[in-house]
């Protein structure tokens, strides 16, 4: 799968100067970290400008930098920004969370800017300071950024999911590999100048899919269609008010109407077109969801794609997400859904709260099977509405086959696998084959309840999952399970509590995989278990033989990584 692209093995890294990026040296302490960033150079040149009305004006809020900056000795060249100011920017590299890093030649101050993409030199203002770098909103392009493509999808330049899409994928992954390296440096103190270092820091794991990957997709109905500033002359007036589609960056009440997205796979986005074809229609009697005034019946869509187990061909759950329970009001909806060949089920979740989540009180079946299946590592999971899933099936394989290899277990039927965060016991079991038991824990209980399940429909006896919450352990944790002879923990993005890393440097297991989708928290986390604390008083007693960064989510900045962690002994 990787060898279609060229895989950079190799980075110079620098070392950032700790004076100016203090926050940066106390991310441990903080869960979860917001970004890192890059340690390379840029070159800005600013100039004072009064707002204009293509300007972006999002963030009305000020804050007040946590130390006086020192007078500048040219008065043309400020030390730091101002609120309002734009500025003439060349984003240098990407940070963690796909922000672009720029800063000013003169100090080295920070700057990050949405959608700024390496080698772009652009025109920005000045519209939040953060003390220690300041946030940029980005205005026009006065030179296109290296590696440009051109994004296939309409929607790339307003949506929030794919902020890389016009960054060619060699290009995406090199810096995903790169954030993966510096934060491992800079965060987790793991030296770059070890000889080992480059055998531990593996090339990143490329996705063979770039799009239609997604096997589940959440969109949202709003009585407001947010339309992009630059669009706002063309759409204004169509009649067109209500939306359905994703939400536009940063806003819970802002939707962007879409009737495509690139990256869930083609029965999705027939699924998705039928219900835009007509739920605007006023002799339906169906309204969206007002997030203000709480009045409103539709909120949201959710489309999960699965396989047939018998024929291995797509099949489809959508989950209308409704206010009440009125499922006349759904009926030709689902007439004009359950039509499109692949659609398996149908399901109605009703969520009275005022929330936005999609997960209802209730479900019912309006057509169709309660659940669909999905096929991975040789083992058949049912998944409901509401059940998790790795979104991305086909890279799941490859993940989870980096994770079987670094567990290395003899296969022998004579070793203790502690899954940690198991979710729906997906990683679990997919390592209980050879394993003689696998203890499972989870906080969500209908996720504890899937495990269960698809425990006994593959005909898995050697595994016990438990529904419990990692982050509130006390001394009693451990005393129901074996010494395990490897520790497999997924912690979502904050990372793992001390608590539960006081415990795993007590229990001294022979090997930890750390499966991560934050590398940030990653970094601290394995910080810990190598090099203890001072101010935590603990000890650390693990080396770190590998970090394979694996990327699971092409266009967006996310990154998953599979660490390895031998007890020293």
């Amino acid at each position: 799968m990787a060898g279609a692209i060229t895989i950079p093995t190799t980075h110079t890294l620098r070392l950032i100067n700790p004076r100016s990026h203090s926050w940066l040296l106390n991310l441990r302490h903080i869960s979860p970290p917001s970004f890192s960033l890059s340690t390379a150079t840029s070159a800005a040149s600013l100039s004072p400008a009064p707002s204009t009305a293509e300007e972006e004006d999002s963030d009305h809020h000020n804050s007040t930098p946590s130390d006086t900056p020192p007078k500048p000795s040219n008065k043309s060249a400020p030390f730091y920004p101002k609120r309002g100011q734009t500025l003439e920017l060349v984003c240098d590299t990407l940070a963690f969370k796909g922000k672009g890093v720029c800063k000013v030649p003169e100090t080295g101050f920070v700057l990050m800017c949405d959608r700024a993409l390496p080698g772009e030199r652009f025109l920005g203002r000045v519209t939040r300071k953060r003390g220690s770098y300041a946030e940029v909103a980005k205005l026009k392009t006065l030179s296109p950024h290296q590696d440009a493509v051109d994004a296939p999808c309409e929607y790339a330049s307003y949506c929030g999911g794919c902020k890389t899409q016009s960054l060619s994928y060699e290009a995406q992954i090199k810096y995903k590999e790169q954030q993966v390296r510096e934060l491992m440096i800079h965060v987790g103190k793991f030296s770059d100048e070890q000889p080992d270092c480059l055998s531990i820091m593996k090339p990143i794991v490329p996705c063979a899919n770039q799009f239609h990957y997604r096997n589940k997709m959440e969109f949202s109905f709003s009585n407001r269609r947010w339309i992009p500033q630059e669009l706002w002359e063309e759409e204004q007036g169509s009649g067109n008010e209500y939306a359905l589609g994703l939400h536009a960056p940063g806003f819970f009440d802002k939707v962007l109407n879409v009737d495509k997205c690139l990256l869930q796979s083609e029965p999705g986005n027939a699924v998705l077109l039928a219900v835009q074809d007509c739920w605007r229609d006023e002799s339906l009697g169906l309204s969206p969801y007002n997030v203000h005034s709480h009045a409103g019946f539709l909120k949201h869509l959710v489309i999960r794609t699965g396989r047939d187990v018998q024929t291995g061909k797509p099949e489809i759950m959508v989950n209308f997400v409704t206010s009440a329970y009125k499922p006349e009001l759904l009926q030709t909806l689902v007439e004009k859904v359950s039509a499109i060949t692949e659609v398996a089920s149908i399901v109605n979740n009703i969520n009275t709260s005022v929330g936005s989540t999609s997960i209802g009180e209730e479900e019912h079946v309006l057509y169709g099977k309660p659940i669909i299946a999905e096929v991975l590592r040789g083992l058949t999971f049912q998944i409901s509405a509401n059940s998790f899933f790795q979104t991305n099936t086909q890279q799941a394989e490859v993940l989870y086959e980096l994770i079987e290899d670094a567990a290395s277990l003899k296969g022998d039927g004579s070793e203790i696998v502690l899954d940690l965060f198991c979710g729906t016991g997906t990683i679990g079991l997919t390592l209980a084959r050879r394993a003689k038991h696998v203890y499972g824990y989870e906080v969500v209980a209908q996720s504890i309840a899937d495990a269960h399940q698809n425990a006994d429909l593959n005909g898995i006896c050697n595994a016990t999952f438990v529904q419990g919450d990692l982050n509130k352990i006390d001394e009693n944790f451990g005393k129901n399970f074996p010494r395990p002879d490897v520790v497999i923990s997924d912690p979502n993005r904050p990372g793992m509590h001390m608590k539960l890393i006081k415990f795993l440097l007590k229990l001294k297991a022979p090997r930890i995989v750390y499966v991560s989708c934050n590398p940030a928290t990653c970094a601290r986390d394995l910080d810990y278990l190598c090099h203890g604390s001072v101010e935590q008083n603990i000890k650390g007693c693990y080396q770190l033989k590998s970090i394979q960064p694996v990327d699971m989510f092409p266009h967006t900045p996310h990154i998953e990584c599979v660490c390895l962690l031998d007890l020293i002994d």
